[in-house]
């Protein structure tokens, strides 16, 4: 069954990375639609870049459940990993090697992406199958989940001028 498991999670690697980066042109190309900008990069902040690994990692876990949930333990837990692994991730490695290059190169960033994906994929597949954990996991680990759905969607229409939130091609925050 391990391996059933793995190359659900070993698909997701591929169906995240694919729909987060249709995700990062999805806003422009919809005429900047404030109902796609919920769940699709509205400008080039780091920010708002942690939709396009969060809302394909939703979908994907959606799908999968259906096919898991009789085979493994904690697939709640193991998704609120993933999903805050990525941005995580991504912005530590991204905010790491721009402080020691002092530049942005698209190739790395894409990179990060993929590393950050693979990293939460992974981390999830060890947490589904693990022993199982205390039963209040499964309760509160939908509660982060919804809670970062929340921050992001709001932080769309109401960012705080942080630099995490600033893109810096514009000068702008959130929805130009």
């Amino acid at each position: 069954m391990k391996k059933y498991v793995l190359k659900w999670e070993v698909s997701g690697i591929l169906f995240v990375f694919l729909l987060g980066a249709l995700l990062h042109f999805l806003f422009g190309w919809s005429g900047e639609s404030r109902i796609v900008g919920l769940f699709a990069s509205v400008n080039e902040s780091v920010w708002e870049h942690f939709k396009q690994g969060f809302w394909p990692m939703c979908l994907f876990a959606a799908i999968e459940y259906r096919f898991l949930r009789v085979h493994v333990n904690n697939f709640l837990t193991a998704k609120a990993v993933a999903v805050y692994l990525i941005p995580i991730i991504t912005g530590l490695v991204f905010y790491a090697y721009t402080a020691i290059t002092g530049e942005e190169i698209l190739i790395v960033d894409i990179f990060i992406f993929l590393v950050a994906i693979i990293v939460g994929q992974l981390t999830s597949y060890k947490i589904m199958i693990s022993s199982k954990l205390p039963e209040y996991t499964k309760f509160i680990s939908p509660i982060f989940i919804i809670l970062l759905a929340l921050i992001l969607m709001l932080s769309t229409f109401y960012p705080p001028h942080l630099p995490i939130f600033l893109d810096g091609n514009t000068g702008t925050y959130g929805i130009p």
